[in-house]
């Protein structure tokens, strides 16, 4: 069976092609600056790779450039579009109402639209690219697979907030947790390679990257996650405030005279270690070069994203009674040696001893912790898409769809 991957935002579109019986990537790309100029990469199992201007007004140009491209005799790795027997689709907030991935019909848009003001940069953004494809490929099976839904097995202990009920029952206003799809491949993928149960241990997955998240996964089922309502919650990130005392927002808005909307776009776009480093960035490469020559800013924005992660993740393993694997994944969980070296020299008081050597070993999966551990730490490389086609390619099963 050939899935077609989409993951929609506002102004770029990524796309993969796999076949879901060797889970091979036959093709991937990108297109970038949608509406803009237009900048389509392409790249494919036999070696082939474009990255070209290409005029893309709208997200249906960009779909149709990846279909054309996809289908081409040359760069192709299909020979039409009836090849393609699913696309699925990563959607980012689909409330209460999803619990597991769904096919995509009009009352699931319409319930999506409906959570357009949880996700308000997000799932707008991923409507389009359904549409776009549903144009122009009205008789293929559609599968949303949203980033809430593995989530969804929080108990109202962790995920209602100290307000009054009736918010909840009337607006819904509740912890929902995001990165449920890199979260569920990572905690699973480690038990695999460990050689373990997924419904037999305890894993701590620190997604880290401009946005991050932990997650708390017990026996397979999520029980805590430190994003909140919105991505806003939790740790600080790239330009994300994370967890702050709402008191302060009030106190800092009559102070400076802004408005709701002023206090927002800070709290997601100028805070995080870009606004404690002063703004000299929000990308950790720069910020551990800058910390090499001395930025004591830049230093600090580390230190403290660093200790944040260290909290969580001790709070996770009170709140599982135990840990059994921390997984390090994403941008910075992958590729920061310091910072999960930091990360774990907070968490000795859980035995936990980490292999230097190990430690700076670049694999899709590789265990860092060292012989006398007594928590397994990891390095896992997360793969959203291949999760986002298994959910497709299971949906479709289903239905007995089986091509």
């Amino acid at each position: 069976m050939k899935i077609l991957v989409i993951n929609s935002g506002s102004s770029s579109l990524k796309f993969q092609v796999i076949d879901s019986g060797t889970e091979q990537v036959l093709a991937r790309g990108v297109c970038e600056r949608i509406g803009i100029d237009g900048i389509f990469t392409y790249k494919t199992d036999r070696g082939i790779a474009i990255k070209e201007p290409v005029p893309m007004e709208n997200h249906k140009q960009a779909v149709n450039t990846i279909l054309s491209t996809l289908s081409d005799k040359e760069k192709g790795v299909i020979q039409d579009f009836g090849e393609i027997d699913v696309i699925g689709h990563r959607l980012v907030h689909g409330g209460e109402k999803f619990t597991g991935s769904v096919v995509i019909t009009d009352e699931v848009i319409q319930a999506m639209t409906e959570c357009n003001d949880l996700a308000p940069l997000h799932n707008p953004a991923n409507l389009v690219g359904v549409d776009a494809c549903r144009e122009l490929m009205p008789d293929t099976l559609m599968v949303g697979v949203f980033d809430t839904a593995f989530n969804q097995t929080m108990e109202p202990k962790a995920f209602l907030y100290g307000l009054p009920y009736q918010y909840y029952e009337k607006y819904k206003i509740r912890r929902y947790g995001f990165h449920g799809i890199s979260h569920k491949y990572v905690s699973t993928r480690a038990a695999e390679f460990l050689d373990q149960d997924p419904r037999r241990v305890k894993t701590i997955v620190c997604h880290l990257g401009n946005g991050a998240s932990i997650c708390a996964v017990k026996y397979g089922k999520v029980i805590d996650n430190s994003m909140g309502f919105t991505p806003l919650e939790g740790l600080v990130m790239g330009t994300r405030c994370g967890d702050v005392d709402p008191g302060a927002l009030e106190f800092l808005a009559k102070k400076e005279n802004l408005d709701f909307q002023q206090v927002m776009t800070i709290l997601n776009q100028e805070s995080g270690v870009l606004g404690i480093s002063k703004n000299y960035s929000s990308d950790f490469r720069e910020l551990k070069d800058a910390e090499i020559k001395y930025n004591e800013r830049a230093a600090l924005a580390r230190e403290i994203f660093a200790y944040k992660v260290a909290k969580y993740v001790g709070s996770y393993a009170a709140a599982m009674n135990g840990v059994d694997n921390i997984v390090f994944t994403a941008g910075v969980g992958e590729n920061d040696s310091d910072i999960r070296e930091e990360i774990c020299g907070y968490l000795e008081f859980l035995g936990i001893t980490i292999d230097e050597v190990k430690n700076r070993e670049q694999k899709e999966a590789v265990k860092i912790s060292d012989w006398s551990s007594k928590v397994n730490v990891l390095v896992i490389k997360t793969n959203e898409e291949l999760e986002i086609a298994r959910e497709a390619a299971a949906v479709a099963a289903q239905l007995g769809v089986t091509t």
